[in-house]
């Protein structure tokens, strides 16, 4: 029997960020779908615009016939405009690591879960949410580190279970 942070908190593939996601990646691991976290993932978390080199590798995406759809733990408010101007369908307030949001975008997309992995920077709501609904997990590192309280006891906590370590990114 596999430990359980083999099977809860490990992703299928572990990658710098989205833009490492290529079209050779997409084929040979034959998916047709990505489930898209927003802050840290796509954007500096907070920010109203897109991290440098996003909007283009989503137009190569979008080339490839990849579905994408962003779910994200934040309000409509925030998402909602982002998501709008990145031409993706989202869900906010996903409640990640629970599977309702993830649930909801499989739904949307239409596609089968084998076909379809998320994309996520945080081991504790991403990867958890989506191995729980048994879905190919891509851990991505944020663009930026932030610097509040909340997101250094995550990254800590991160580090100290997975042996993720952040000190080692510029």
């Amino acid at each position: 029997m596999e430990r359980l942070d083999k099977v809860v908190f490990k992703p299928k593939w572990w990658m710098k960020n989205v833009l490492s996601i290529d079209e050779e990646f997409i084929k040979s691991n034959h998916l047709r779908g990505l489930i898209l976290d927003l802050d840290n993932t796509l954007s500096m978390h907070g920010s109203p615009a897109a991290e440098e080199g996003v909007m283009e590798w989503l137009e190569q995406m979008k080339r490839l016939g990849v579905r994408m759809t962003v779910v994200s733990n934040n309000t409509k408010k925030r998402v909602d405009p982002l998501a709008k101007e990145l031409g993706l369908d989202y869900i906010s307030f996903g409640c990640k690591p629970l599977t309702i949001g993830i649930t909801r975008a499989l739904k949307q997309m239409r596609l089968p879960k084998k076909s379809v992995a998320l994309v996520g920077d945080q081991i504790f709501t991403d990867i958890i949410g989506g191995n729980l609904k048994r879905i190919p997990t891509i851990l991505v590192e944020p663009f930026h580190l932030e610097d509040k309280p909340s997101f250094k006891l995550k990254r800590k906590l991160e580090s100290v279970i997975f042996k993720r370590d952040y000190t080692k990114l510029k």
